[in-house]
């Protein structure tokens, strides 16, 4: 089996939070990467997300957090609805 990455932004323009995180997040443009599985199939291979990894940086130092894809959606969702 292969794995890929995918390194992609967003950006909220107001505070947020996730789940995953201890505290509200301030409004900027965050790198994600979604990490997938190939399964090799009889004519192609099909691509199975692992994981989405969300980067949170700040003055000296870099964390990266495993997050919920859908609650990733759903807080950009909520963060276009908030800024209409």
């Amino acid at each position: 089996m292969n794995e890929r990455t995918t390194r992609s932004t967003v950006t909220f323009r107001a505070a947020f939070k996730l789940p995953e995180f201890d505290e509200t997040q301030l409004a900027g443009t965050y790198d994600i990467d979604t990490i997938e599985q190939g399964i090799q199939g009889n004519e192609r291979t099909v691509y199975i997300r692992t994981a989405t990894l969300f980067y949170l940086r700040r003055i000296g130092q870099t964390s990266v957090v495993t997050v919920d894809p859908k609650a990733l959606l759903g807080a950009l969702e909520a963060d276009a609805l908030h800024c209409l």
